[in-house]
């Protein structure tokens, strides 16, 4: 365990030195989060009775869904990790006494950890400012704060092994590209991601729900918002919790695979 919390924390302090890259990002999610925000008040003018969330909520969940970008994005991947396996330098992490999974997982959790420190500050705070209904409310309660760290970290932690799985399946293929773009985009859209899952008709609603993707970000911004009834809340965390197992385990089974058949250099 020691050897990962040392890859966890050489990750985590690497990745707190891009101050410049993290300010960059901030522009950029200040500017999306404010466009995202305008696009739903059109929507919102038109008719507010006929959306599942009212219009502050939904502010708070944009900004929400900014300041943590890092956490549920599954395109932010590591292309070191995808050239080791493309140019075959697999081969000299395969010699260390390590787990490949665990040691790449405590570094993606590490990466993501730093990048979301470096940008949820300023974003949250200027977030609160903003006049409402365009800044982010306080929390429904305080047990919801509470079940929103909790399912912060649940989320974050589908996300990395989600994207586990797409590092082990990388194994299998000559290009991860295709793979990236394939699973990148169905994360981003059913995850709640483009629009959140609420405004989904409802029957459709109630399939997404049940799928790995909605326990990335969905649960805990929803959380956060109030827009999730107890039963709601109690379900959906015991599906993040059982998703998180099961997809954890089939990456780890992928990857006991692919060190089975690899061949670097026809070695």
């Amino acid at each position: 365990m020691k050897k990962y919390l040392s890859f966890f924390r050489l990750r985590f302090t690497m990745g707190l030195q891009y101050r410049s890259a993290a300010f960059a990002g901030i522009v950029t999610q200040f500017a999306w989060g404010f466009m995202e925000i305008m696009v739903f008040r059109a929507f919102y003018h038109a008719d507010a009775a006929a959306f599942p969330m009212s219009f502050s909520a939904t502010t708070s969940y944009l900004w929400l869904q900014q300041a943590f970008l890092a956490f549920f994005a599954a395109w932010m991947m590591e292309n070191e990790i995808f050239d080791s396996i493309v140019n075959g330098n697999i081969a000299y992490e395969l010699c260390r006494p390590i787990n490949i999974y665990n040691m790449w997982y405590s570094r993606s959790i590490a990466n993501r950890l730093s990048r979301a420190v470096l940008r949820c500050f300023p974003i949250l705070i200027v977030a609160a400012f903003l006049p409402q209904p365009y800044g982010i409310e306080t929390p429904a309660s305080l047990l919801h704060f509470i079940l929103f760290l909790i399912t912060l970290a649940l989320g974050l932690a589908v996300t990395v092994s989600f994207c586990m799985m797409i590092y082990m399946l990388t194994f299998f293929t000559i290009s991860p590209q295709g793979l990236r773009m394939v699973f990148t985009s169905t994360v981003e859209f059913f995850a709640g991601a483009i629009i959140p899952l609420p405004f989904f008709p409802e029957k459709i609603q109630k399939i997404l729900e049940l799928l790995p993707f909605a326990s990335m970000q969905n649960v805990a911004l929803r959380i956060y918002s109030g827009s999730m009834g107890n039963y709601e809340m109690q379900k959906a965390i015991l599906l993040q919790v059982f998703w998180l197992i099961a997809v954890t385990i089939a990456g780890k089974l992928l990857c006991r695979l692919a060190e089975k058949r690899i061949t670097v250099q026809g070695g």
